[in-house]
């Protein structure tokens, strides 16, 4: 006999001589089923007799292995309303199974004493969204006034005690940690804990300390981070470059232009900084001097970025390119603000054939910029020399195209004459194996309306020069298709099937500029091998507008392995309204890619998707939560407002704070209490997030009457 099978056997024999009737004694018999579901229902049953007796067989149920178990155990227990019961429900609240800690939490409910509801505002915290919602439900069950601000306080207050205590005696990594979330807190009281960190001798707390003040919102903070722009540590200056943003510091311009010069590892930082201040006259006359002054890569995109805004003043350009010792500083600008730098093409044409390769190159890539048919003459003669100059290089140890075939007895995957005709048969055999797969695969492609694409010769046995050797040929290629020069058509096709990637790349990019033709000529380059061709055609067809675009949409059900590479290229231009449907398909697979497509979806204002949207939210362990809300916010549809309500009580600020701002554009007046709640949350954002959507669902709540 079992040990543990002693003290049931004892049980039904007291439960015997008392005269139990045959069903309670099947029922009792059940317990000790091996299937888990009868378990679980002999346990219901026994609940429904509502004996006291049956306390201990309800106590060791709520032990069993099987949770659908353990959850009848809680509900039983629940029910006794046994004050004994409460440690045991409060471990049940703690329980692996979701399901089981929702039973447990209702049951501590049922109790309704102190101890039951120090539980439940306890593990608010420590839960999950779903488990936080029915802890919120079982407080009001028990008569609690304002159940879910009180567990939000309560929760906010243990976050705080918990971080004042971590940065006072952990180790330094707990105390870094502790550090930014007081920061995140925006309690006023957080500021002087930070403020004498900023000095430490530990970087990495300072560190932390200078990105909690930016958290904060604390504008006071800004005179004590600006100095320490001018630290050796870069950890420390990227820091305090992110609080300034952060706190939207106006004064920090001057301090950022003069980091963004600088050509150190944090430039590239200081220029993100810039652009994602307020745009003020200061801000973009920084950007522009940035432009001229900054490592061509950075000053290239702050350029960009005045392009959108207007152009900067073409006077100090125009003097750099008056010299050759400036004028690289002047081309790069001229790359980034494109058409708006027009004016300078006289200026930009002459250094297309300079001596200095460099100078060459980034008068190329202006030309390109700025796009203009009068410069087509100078880029084909420059083309002409250059084509001659690579063509001499590549031919220097071949004078004739390599085969593309292998010779008779070379071919691996025919057998040789030569072998045993045992493994001449198993060579046949594969060889045919692999043909008939080749052509099931070339068959697939042609269904899909996928080009089959041919394998090319290993670039190593075609020509000995070097990638970079190629780089100024690729970029007039680029050029000549960007001015729509005369013929650039079939020149441009021609390279396309070159061996070289960067001519084959540069080709295909230069094909989306030629217009809805070229589109469709460059349309086949998206099923080349070389990941980063992809990438960057991805893109170039992106920024051609609603036919690039399209191309990128017609081809998401068709390249499965790159769907990130046309999701990105979308993301960045924004996709047409006929995507919806591909979009669509791509969130209800799922995946990584599911979050770029939603977040296209929300740009849309796709009403069609939020069917799709919200399943995909419903599901526990979909990726991008905080996206799919956003989205679900951008399209504005009112009647998703309840399952955006959910994520109210999820236990990651990031997520409550997406759910309160989707909710100020589709919630209804039934999300009151929840969002008025979350205004004594710990974190800021989402205090701020809830408030700000409480103001407007209460204004349209009126509106509606």
């Amino acid at each position: 006999m079992r040990t543990g099978a002693r003290p049931l056997l004892v049980v039904l024999a007291l439960l015997v001589s008392s005269g139990c009737s045959g069903n309670r004694d099947q029922l009792l018999a059940d317990l000790q089923s091996p299937r888990p579901e009868v378990r679980a229902l002999a346990v219901k049953k026994l609940a429904e007799e509502s004996r006291s007796e049956d306390l201990a067989l309800f106590t060791r149920a709520a032990k069993d292995m099987a949770a659908i178990v353990r959850g009848e155990a809680a509900v039983a227990l629940g029910k006794s309303q046994d004050p004994r019961v409460v440690d045991l429900l409060g471990e049940l609240l703690e329980d692996s199974d979701v399901d089981v800690q929702g039973k447990a939490a209702m049951a501590l409910a049922q109790v309704k004493n102190d101890k039951a509801k120090a539980y439940l505002t306890l593990q608010y915290g420590r839960r999950g969204r779903q488990t936080r919602q029915v802890i919120v439900q079982a407080l009001m069950q028990a008569n609690v006034p304002g159940p879910m601000a009180e567990v939000v306080a309560a929760e906010s207050k243990g976050i705080w005690e918990r971080n004042l205590l971590t940065l006072s005696e952990g180790s330094l990594p707990e105390r870094v940690g502790a550090a930014e979330e007081l920061g995140k807190s925006g309690r006023p009281e957080a500021f002087n804990r930070l403020l004498p960190l900023v000095r430490d001798s530990q970087v990495v707390l300072a560190a932390a300390a200078v990105r909690g003040l930016g958290d904060l919102g604390d504008k006071r903070a800004a005179a004590a981070i600006l100095p320490l722009l001018d630290e050796s540590f870069p950890e420390l200056r990227e820091s305090a470059i992110t609080a300034l943003v952060r706190l939207q510091e106006p004064q920090a311009i001057v301090r950022l232009q003069a980091v963004a010069g600088e050509k150190s590892a944090v430039s590239p930082l200081a220029i993100d900084g810039l652009l994602e201040l307020p745009r003020q006259p200061e801000t973009d006359a920084a950007l522009c001097v940035v432009a001229l002054d900054a490592v061509t890569v950075d000053a290239i995109r702050a350029a960009r970025a005045m392009r959108d805004r207007g152009g900067c003043p073409l006077e100090p350009i125009a003097e750099r390119l008056s010299r050759v010792p400036t004028a690289a500083s002047g081309l790069q600008a001229v790359v980034g603000l494109g058409p708006s730098a027009k004016e300078l093409l006289p200026k930009v044409l002459p250094f297309v054939s300079h001596a200095d390769a460099a100078l060459r190159a980034l008068a190329v890539d202006a030309v390109t910029a700025i796009a203009d048919s009068s410069s087509t003459p100078v880029l084909q003669k420059a083309f002409e020399q250059e084509l001659a100059a690579v063509q001499a290089a590549r031919q220097d140890w071949i004078s004739q195209p390599l085969p593309e075939k292998y010779g008779q007895g070379f071919d691996p995957s025919v057998p040789a004459a030569t072998e045993a005709d045992r493994d001449a048969l198993t060579k046949e055999k594969q060889s045919s194996l692999m043909s008939r797969v080749k052509a099931l695969n070339a068959a697939r492609a042609r269904e899909l309306g996928r080009p089959v694409v041919q394998p090319r010769p290993p670039s190593e046995l075609v020509d000995d020069v070097d990638a970079s050797r190629l780089q100024p040929l690729a970029g007039l290629l680029r050029a000549l298709g960007a001015v729509r020069a005369p013929g650039a058509m079939e020149l441009l096709k021609g390279f396309t099937q070159e061996s070289s990637v960067t001519l084959r790349t540069a080709a295909l990019v230069g094909l989306t500029r030629l217009g809805p033709e070229g589109v469709a000529a460059a349309r086949d380059g998206m099923f080349d091998p070389e990941r980063e061709l992809i990438k960057e055609l991805a893109r170039a067809l992106a920024e051609q507008g609603e036919a690039g675009q399209a191309v990128l949409v017609e081809l998401l059900p068709k390249i499965s392995n790159e769907k990130l590479v046309l999701l990105d290229a979308l993301t960045r231009t924004g996709a047409p309204p006929s995507a919806v449907e591909a979009l669509n398909t791509v969130v209800a697979e799922g995946g990584p890619e599911s979050v770029l497509a939603a977040t296209l979806l929300g740009r849309l204002k796709a009403k069609q998707a939020t069917p799709v949207l919200v399943k995909a939210l419903e599901e526990p362990t979909s990726v991008g939560r905080r996206e799919l809300l956003t989205a679900l916010g951008e399209v504005g549809d009112g009647s998703v407002a309840e399952v955006v309500a959910r994520d109210l009580y999820h236990d990651l600020p990031e997520i409550r704070a997406a759910a309160a701002a989707a909710l100020a554009r589709t919630g209804t007046g039934e999300q009151a209490g929840a969002l008025d709640a979350l205004k004594g949350d710990y974190y800021r954002r989402v205090r701020e997030a809830a408030t700000f959507a409480l103001s407007k669902t209460t204004t349209a709540a009126e509106g509606s009457r």
